[in-house]
């Protein structure tokens, strides 16, 4: 049983228009340098979706770490999804636990922090069922996140391992031609890479390290990245979510 996002057929139609159009969309410059966020805090629980809009899942993990980070960052990517695909999109995300009914119900789920990521035992088994159903996890690490995402994960799929995702990957072309995974903040100095774990030939989870994604997609303000960073990492963003939507279950 696959998880499908409920896209309605006006959304459809303006899909495979974007899938045919894609070149010409991933030519246009950065978008406006002042983009909307919301005021600062952790966003709601549950909080509602118009039906037939395209929408994100935070990941509420236990453990300690900061799972609320980056809190304008996904509003704001949401907003240019919609205005760059012209596929309907939320104003912002919604959260859930693993343990949450609502993940039933939520194709695409969204995991970032700087410290600890810690699971229970009934949320590793609901999220890998979840997993294996069709669900997509993206997990960008906000520096500090590795060393638990990863033993997370061997804990989820102890058969299976993170690889990482090659260049010539959809994921890194399914909208913007993209060479990789863009380096927004330098951290360690080490190389921008995108790690995926793959359930029969599918990416499961997407996992962007050494990058920090999410602090590219904030308001100007916050960290004060130039436009040309906040820009790559909203072509990132979005092919991760246009990936997740067309990708073959």
């Amino acid at each position: 049983m696959s998880i499908l996002p409920r896209i309605p057929a006006l959304a459809t139609l303006l899909l495979a228009a974007a899938l045919l159009a894609g070149g010409a969309l991933a030519q246009q410059g950065p978008v406006d340098e002042v983009l909307p966020g919301r005021e600062p805090g952790r966003p709601p629980l549950g909080e509602p979706r118009a039906t037939g809009e395209v929408g994100i899942a935070r990941l509420h993990y236990g453990g300690g770490g900061d799972w609320y980070s980056d809190p304008s960052s996904l509003p704001n990517l949401l907003r240019e999804f919609a205005l760059r695909t012209g596929i309907p999109a939320a104003a912002r995300e919604t959260v859930v636990k693993a343990t949450d009914p609502a993940l039933e119900r939520t194709p695409f789920l969204y995991a970032t922090g700087h410290g600890n990521l810690r699971l229970s035992p009934e949320e590793e088994s609901r999220l890998r069922a979840w997993l294996r159903r069709g669900g997509f996890l993206w997990a960008d690490d906000n520096y500090g996140l590795d060393a638990s995402f990863r033993q997370a994960v061997t804990r989820l799929f102890p058969e299976e391992r993170l690889r990482l995702v090659p260049p010539d990957h959809p994921i890194y072309h399914c909208f913007y031609d993209l060479a990789g995974v863009p380096k927004i903040h330098e951290h360690d100095g080490k190389p921008p890479q995108g790690w995926g774990l793959f359930l029969d030939g599918r990416l499961a989870i997407f996992y962007t390290y050494e990058a920090d994604i999410g602090d590219g997609l904030e308001d100007p303000q916050v960290h004060g990245d130039p436009p040309e960073k906040r820009e790559a990492a909203l072509k990132m963003a979005i092919n991760v979510l246009y990936y997740s939507l067309t990708r073959a279950r």
